[in-house]
């Protein structure tokens, strides 16, 4: 049996369910913020992904242009190529790869 009178348990409740809906409101702001932090974390590692990467545009009458993955110039909806692929691109006589002027992809190739 509780001490307390029906009024007073009753108002202790309220007391009990206003700090868990603060303590829910926390929660989920935490959790929005969270959710932004690994959101953009997965953005960053992807954008890293592309920047690390070249795209070949395709070749038309023999000339293809060679961009950086995360070059805005040509959007590509094709995967992204590693090192190695690039330079067997370059080393295909039957392909010119231009570069792009605007994100250098040369640079990238270099060793």
């Amino acid at each position: 049996m509780s001490d307390l009178s029906p009024e007073e348990r009753l108002a202790k409740q309220r007391t009990v369910r206003e700090w868990l809906a603060w303590q829910l409101r926390t929660t989920d702001a935490t959790i929005r913020t969270l959710e932004a932090e690994v959101e953009q974390a997965r953005r960053q590692a992807q954008r890293a992904h592309a920047e690390a990467r070249w795209k070949l545009e395709p070749a038309r009458d023999r000339r293809s242009v060679l961009h950086r993955g995360g070059c805005g110039i040509w959007k590509g909806e094709h995967g992204y190529l590693e090192r190695r692929e690039v330079l067997e691109a370059l080393a295909d006589e039957t392909l010119v790869v231009e570069m792009c002027g605007v994100c250098r992809p040369e640079t990238g190739l270099r060793e």
